[in-house]
């Protein structure tokens, strides 16, 4: 089973922002070349990002901005924004076990310390990470690259 790819685009988005200079609209159409996807999903993720209060976005096409630091957000708040489902678990628990079954009365139960301590695992490995990091792993801003990407 694979997670969905919403939050590495996520992620992607926001070393975008973090990266372009201020005077540089940083538009979901501009980022759909980036990610190499269509901007009607950009949009969507970028609608969990600004929820979490991790975007702003101007109206029209004034583009993203980030609301707090590279420094401050980390893999994790991205990941919460984006992947986590209402009840803020990680894996899904089977809802209606058969309660006459063995088995299938205890799975539930059985199951939730170990997932719990998956996710706390991946949660602590991700909060040890900011985007000032991954920022760090790609070249300075460069204007040429504004024809290629449509920025």
């Amino acid at each position: 089973m694979q997670l969905s790819s919403r939050f590495p685009v996520a992620v992607q988005i926001l070393i975008i922002i973090a990266w372009c200079p201020e005077d540089v609209k940083v538009t979901s159409e501009a980022l759909a070349v980036s990610v190499n996807t269509n901007p009607v999903l950009i949009r969507r993720i970028m609608g969990y990002l600004k929820k979490a209060g991790l975007i702003a976005i101007s109206s029209g096409t004034g583009g993203a901005k980030l609301t707090r630091s590279t420094e401050e957000i980390t893999l994790l708040a991205v990941y919460r924004a984006v992947e986590l489902t209402d009840q803020h678990a990680l894996f899904g628990l089977h809802a209606h076990p058969n309660a006459y079954c063995p088995i299938g009365c205890r799975i539930n139960d059985v199951l939730r310390p170990p997932l719990e301590e998956a996710r706390n695992a991946l949660e602590g490995a991700l909060a040890k990470v900011t985007i000032q990091e991954l920022l760090s792993s790609f070249p300075p801003f460069d204007y040429a690259i504004l024809k290629h990407l449509k920025l």
